[in-house]
């Protein structure tokens, strides 16, 4: 996010991230937890969400690392058709603990509408349910955003900061920042504006390609191993999925520019 320009974000500025809802009426998002008892809000150390189609099957593979302790509620997302055991094909939004719960995940297997995204953004960072010191979003870039040429047999990862991860010890070290006058769109953008708002540290790691693919995965689960989660047990078997996820629409309206 920090740039030359260095932009700054206040309250107003995440609604011109969003397009006028189109259904006023429409109920808000919300979290359900499977404890409901629990001492509010959770406090991770880190908080990652996991939006683009390499970083959910990366995360998906991981079995005695995580616990499923809630969910995030689209009333217009349908679950009819999600399987009863978690799926790359379902349409969730499922939160897991992971590690000694210091680490929450959020794997958003759905499309978050444009005029969602702002609600989407302050329910999960900093609200009444879940304040996380640090948060981290796996998302992906589209062609038409980027200012270059990109191939579908090309694999990178870029990085996007607010000023306070910029001003501290970086989570994403290995990473080049993202190239100006590129942009970022959906959920991911809203998030991290919403982080810099809030004057929280927070990275957005960008990849392309947004199908997924199996260089994209290795790079992605070689960070994860270097610098973000280093004791954890990751294991991706794409001769069964082959990183890819598809089960969604990738195209969202907000949008962030470096």
């Amino acid at each position: 996010m920090e740039g030359p320009n260095n932009p700054r974000f206040f309250e107003e500025d995440l609604n011109s991230f969003t397009s006028p809802s189109e259904s006023p009426n429409l109920p808000s998002p919300f979290l359900l937890f499977s404890n409901p008892n629990s001492d509010f809000p959770l406090r991770p150390s880190l908080l990652i969400l996991a939006i683009s189609s390499p970083s959910l099957s990366i995360f998906h593979h991981l079995s005695s690392s995580k616990t499923l302790i809630g969910t995030l509620i689209l009333p217009e997302i349908s679950f009819s058709g999600n399987s009863i055991q978690p799926s790359l094909s379902d349409k969730s939004c499922n939160i897991y603990a992971l590690q000694d719960h210091s680490t929450l995940l959020v794997s958003v297997q759905c499309s978050v509408a444009s005029d969602r995204s702002h609600a989407v953004a302050k329910l999960l960072i900093g609200g009444s349910q879940i304040s996380p010191d640090k948060v981290l979003i796996f998302d992906s870039v589209q062609s038409r955003n980027f200012r270059g040429k990109l191939s579908p047999g090309d694999s990178f990862a870029y990085k996007l900061e607010t000023s306070s991860e910029r001003n501290g010890v970086c989570t994403l070290k290995g990473l080049e920042p993202f190239p100006s006058g590129s942009m970022i769109e959906g959920l991911g953008a809203a998030i991290l504006a919403r982080c810099q708002m809030k004057k929280m540290k927070g990275a957005l790691c960008v990849s392309w390609p947004d199908s997924g693919g199996f260089g994209v995965s290795s790079l992605l689960k070689s960070l994860l191993l270097k610098d973000v989660l280093p004791d954890l047990n990751l294991s991706l078997d794409l001769d069964d999925e082959d990183g890819l996820w598809t089960g969604r629409d990738s195209h969202l309206d907000s949008e962030l520019y470096t």
